[in-house]
């Protein structure tokens, strides 16, 4: 794991690929108690029988299930150890190109993007690709915006 304890670090990592996280299996469980908390019952997400017949071939995960996924990932890949607050920004690009399938396992890949000085600190941006095992198409491809306070 690449760990950051200064923002001379941050800078110096600019366009940098990271590493990549473990593998982990998304399972039905984890996509019901996604839909819980969402609301979103969608049939693709949490009607097995039904979706065997669907066009995926069985429960997909959410979409935004594998991207509330990309921080934990993201941990396993690096850390920032900078001093002062780190505070999600937001998110410039997501897109979704490829459905999970329950059973299937993701990673992530990160590069650390564009770091750029603010009054308050840095701002950087972390590119991710989630990748489904066995698959050419990512499932997820974001670029996440963090500030780094001095």
């Amino acid at each position: 794991m690449r760990v950051f304890t200064t923002f001379d670090e941050v800078t110096a990592a600019a366009g940098e690929e990271l590493g990549a996280s473990e593998w982990v299996e998304i399972d039905q469980d984890r996509v019901n108690k996604f839909a819980e908390a969402t609301g979103d019952f969608q049939w693709i997400h949490v009607d097995v029988e039904k979706s065997a017949a669907g066009p995926f071939g069985g429960t997909i995960a959410h979409g935004y299930l594998t991207l509330s996924l990309v921080p934990w990932l993201g941990s396993q890949v690096f850390a920032l150890d900078t001093p002062g607050a780190k505070l999600n920004y937001g998110v410039n690009k997501v897109r979704f190109p490829n459905p999970v399938l329950v059973g299937s396992r993701v990673r992530a890949h990160v590069t650390m993007g564009e770091v750029t000085d603010l009054p308050a600190g840095k701002q950087l941006t972390l590119k991710y690709t989630v990748e489904i095992e066995g698959q050419t198409k990512p499932a997820c491809v974001a670029e996440t915006v963090v500030l780094l306070l001095a």
